[in-house]
């Protein structure tokens, strides 16, 4: 009787997890890393990344693996947005955005001297 198996899910959780350290290594290394090198890590990442179901695993895997969360991140964009990404540092972002726009706002306009006294 000829089967196939399927690679099961701890198998995929296992090979996922040692593309992610090896996308952590090229990402801090302190030699320079060969574009071609790093570009079969990222393709081979992202092909295991869509073989692991989302959940407890994956998650703590990209908790500790930043690179290959924000890959993640880019991946499944149009299905989870920003998902992993810290929410306090875009919502400062905006808030100081909005004030600075707002004191601009206040501010009368010095540099129109055309036709006003």
């Amino acid at each position: 009787m000829n089967t196939t198996q399927t690679p099961s899910f701890s198998a995929n959780l296992t090979v996922t997890h040692v593309l992610a350290e090896l996308l952590e290594r090229l990402e801090h290394s302190a030699v320079p890393v060969g574009p071609e090198q790093y570009r079969s890590v990222v393709t081979h990442l992202v092909q295991a990344l869509g073989g692991v179901e989302p959940g407890r695993e994956l998650g703590a895997l990209l908790d500790t693996h930043p690179a290959a969360a924000e890959l993640y991140e880019n991946v499944y964009y149009q299905h989870a947005g920003l998902c992993r990404s810290p929410l306090d540092p875009a919502l400062a972002a905006e808030r100081q955005a909005r004030q600075a726009i707002e004191r601009a706002m206040r501010q009368p306009n010095q540099g129109n001297t055309h036709g006003q006294s």
